[in-house]
């Protein structure tokens, strides 16, 4: 790295690490345990994916005996605060509010009826990192069961057996909140590349779980789908002609009425929702991804600075997609092109996991230099940017998945990622 780069690196390093304790929150509320939120206007949130990254930056963080022992309280609490707000058939929210009346919003629909989004894919993920890092698994044994009843409510409610993917149940907290995939369409529609990619990752640390709990038997199920549902990711989000992972629509049958349509039917279980999203390359993170795949994606699709690359990292929707807007926007969070440090990470992390170093590099370069530039200007961090000029967009004092900038250098520089702890 450049001169610049390093002094970006050091400054941020020093920033962060004089507002790590800013995300880690005491039990309020329907909390009871310790957790972790992203800072700026999310204080007091719990957030499923949110917290995992925050806790994965963090533990890269941890120095000295007392920061590692506070920072793997707080970790745990995330996980022992979702679990507290399991209900019986499995389904656990994907956030948890200090202002919540009642209870949980997710929790009070779900009982009334409403089958919205449970958790995202990251509790097991979450429990897989955490173990990992710490050398112990025992304090989850508890909620072997709990965690069996998780996956059993996504395969009941989620599951479309046709395809063998997953699908969203609508548009809300779908993490990529305005992913045109998924975003202002039919409930139960979409099979969204974010969901499935990062559902194999989640089935593969439920299988390390399982190992290490003795579950022999049980790991090697949550194996058999993980890799059955990577299968189902390439047969049907793999687009032969662009080269790209895509998003694709379920809602497709025959629909015969009177002697119409009554030859040769619908035989394709899916279409190709052709939408550019970062989510396409998921697919390097979870290693789904074959090694001809990846080139393109590495070679071509990160590359192009027509559509998801910029000086600052990858857009989170490509440039020439007719929904690219960048304008500043809460429920829902913009994600039609702006910057986002966890779309940087990911991507970079994939890459490295293919070989593709110089690649990652340019990523890590442009986050340093966009987030190093913010901090200089503005004495903070924000929580998107334009790819253009590097301008943050919105909510100063945004920390969360920024954090990761640091893990990029430190992997960069020879560390081990902590995603090794995900997955045997």
């Amino acid at each position: 790295m450049e001169q610049q780069h390093l002094a970006y690196a050091d400054s941020l390093r020093t920033y962060i690490r004089s507002k790590m304790d800013v995300t880690l929150k005491e039990p309020v509320h329907f909390l009871k345990y310790p957790f972790v939120d992203p800072g700026s206007i999310y204080d007091g949130n719990l957030w499923d994916w949110d917290s995992f990254w925050a806790v994965y930056a963090l533990l890269n963080l941890a120095e000295g005996t007392e920061e590692k022992k506070r920072i793997l309280r707080h970790a745990k609490g995330n996980v022992h605060n979702f679990m507290d707000h399991q209900l019986e058939d499995g389904y656990i929210p994907m956030m948890i509010c200090k202002w919540d009346s009642a209870e949980p919003y997710l929790i009070e629909k779900h009982k009334q009826g409403h089958i919205l989004n449970m958790h995202k894919p990251f509790l097991c993920q979450q429990i897989a990192l955490i173990s990992g890092w710490s050398g112990d698994v025992e304090w989850v044994r508890g909620y072997a069961d709990k965690l069996e009843a998780y996956f059993a409510c996504y395969d009941r409610h989620y599951y479309h057996e046709r395809t063998g993917l997953y699908v969203w149940a609508d548009d809300v907290m779908i993490g990529m909140d305005n992913d045109p995939a998924t975003f202002g369409r039919p409930r139960f529609s979409t099979a969204n590349t974010f969901l499935n990619g990062f559902m194999v990752s989640e089935l593969k640390a439920m299988a390390l779980i399982c190992r290490k709990l003795g579950r022999e038997d049980r790991a090697a199920h949550y194996r058999a789908k993980a890799d059955a549902l990577a299968e189902a990711v390439r047969e049907e989000g793999w687009d032969r002609r662009d080269k790209f992972f895509y998003s694709v629509d379920v809602d497709i049958e025959t629909r015969a009425y009177d002697w119409f349509h009554k030859g040769l039917g619908v035989f394709w279980k899916s279409l190709p929702i052709k939408i550019r999203a970062w989510t396409g390359f998921i697919p390097l993170w979870s290693g789904i991804a074959e090694p001809a795949q990846a080139a393109f994606l590495a070679l071509e699709h990160a590359q192009d600075r027509n559509t998801f690359r910029s000086r600052y990292g990858i857009c989170s929707l490509a440039r020439d997609e007719k929904m690219y807007d960048i304008s500043a926007t809460n429920n829902p969070s913009n994600w039609l092109g702006p910057i986002w440090i966890v779309v940087n990470y990911v991507v970079f992390r994939g890459l490295m996991n293919y070989g593709f170093r110089k690649q990652a590099g340019d990523i890590l370069r442009g986050t340093l230099e966009l987030l190093g530039r913010d901090l200089e200007k503005t004495g903070t961090l924000h929580e998107y940017y334009d790819p253009e000029t590097g301008a943050p967009v919105m909510n100063g004092g945004f920390l969360n998945w920024n954090l990761l900038v640091l893990n990029m250098v430190d992997e960069w520089n020879g560390a081990e990622p902590l995603s090794r702890f995900l997955n045997e």
